[in-house]
């Protein structure tokens, strides 16, 4: 009996310290087990799977999930909250990428604003984007080159000849009459007193050659006029005086070095227009006379 009691303590102890030995290594939460500390990340995803719990503990109630360590072990600092800065009030009159500025600049704004009809701009002397589409607009409809927006000499040259152009100086018939102001190198056409073509720019006589002052009357027409001695077309040409009419030009018309040989030439837009306008028998008066001539 005594060696019986025996063997049984012994097999006792022995169930014990069994039952100890595997609550240390499958408890994560245990304080005193294994190697300490935390346990390995494989341990904490096999123990944790998709419920977010770990399994039962020998007590039988659920612990909670280990969480995943990270890579850092430094923590990431809480951002301090800041106050929003609005955002600046866009300026009206924003600057113009790309757009050069030209030495002209106020002046040709002044011009373009009396004028009217090329958009909005600022009379201020800056360049801005509205400023610079309604130059290279204007630009685009007197045939300036090139086409970039700059107020530069030959910009305001055209803007101020066609700004203090004064209709009114031109003494018009009942019917339509087709003004050229030689000083300016400006045309436009009135029916009685109203202005039916708004000034548009020109070019007369040179030197030796040099246009008339006088009222005269268109007395011929043609769609598209051979010039004898010079030996050019002459696109929708109308004939007033001595050789001397109104027809589209053939060379750039804003070079000043040359002229005509006494015509008066003009864009081909305008000279479309006038060509509308005109016929047989149509009044012309030209007033002033072209400086250097």
């Amino acid at each position: 009996m005594k060696r019986v009691r025996i063997i049984s303590r012994l097999v006792a102890l022995m169930v014990v310290t069994l039952v100890g030995a595997g609550a240390c290594a499958f408890d994560p939460q245990a304080g005193g087990g294994g190697g300490g500390g935390a346990a390995p990340a494989g341990a904490a995803e096999q123990a944790t799977g998709a419920s977010g719990t770990s399994g039962p503990d020998q007590r039988g109630r659920p612990t909670p999930a280990a969480p995943t360590p990270t890579r850092s072990a430094t923590p990431k600092p809480t951002p301090k909250p800041t106050r929003s800065t609005p955002a600046p009030a866009t300026s009206t009159a924003a600057p113009a990428a790309g757009c050069p500025q030209g030495e002209h600049q106020r002046a040709v704004e002044t011009y373009l604003a009396r004028l009217g009809g090329f958009g909005s701009v600022t009379v201020d002397g800056r360049q801005s984007a509205a400023d610079c589409a309604a130059i290279k607009k204007f630009q685009r409809r007197y045939g300036i080159r090139p086409v970039e927006g700059r107020a530069g000499p030959t910009t305001h040259d055209v803007a101020q000849r066609l700004a203090t152009t004064e209709t009114a100086r031109c003494k018009a018939g009942t019917g339509t009459t087709f003004c050229v102001d030689l000083t300016r190198q400006t045309v436009w056409a009135l029916r009685g007193s109203k202005v039916i073509m708004a000034p548009t720019v020109t070019r007369t006589g040179m030197s030796g050659y040099r246009t008339p002052a006088g009222t005269y009357t268109v007395n011929y027409r043609n769609p598209k006029e051979w010039s004898d001695p010079y030996e050019v077309w002459l696109p929708y040409w109308q004939h007033f005086t001595q050789g001397m009419g109104f027809h589209e030009t053939t060379t750039y018309l804003h070079e000043k070095s040359i002229g005509s040989h006494g015509c008066v030439n003009l864009l081909h837009v305008d000279a479309v227009r006038m060509w509308e306008l005109g016929k047989v028998g149509t009044r012309v008066v030209l007033i002033g006379r072209r400086p250097g001539t």
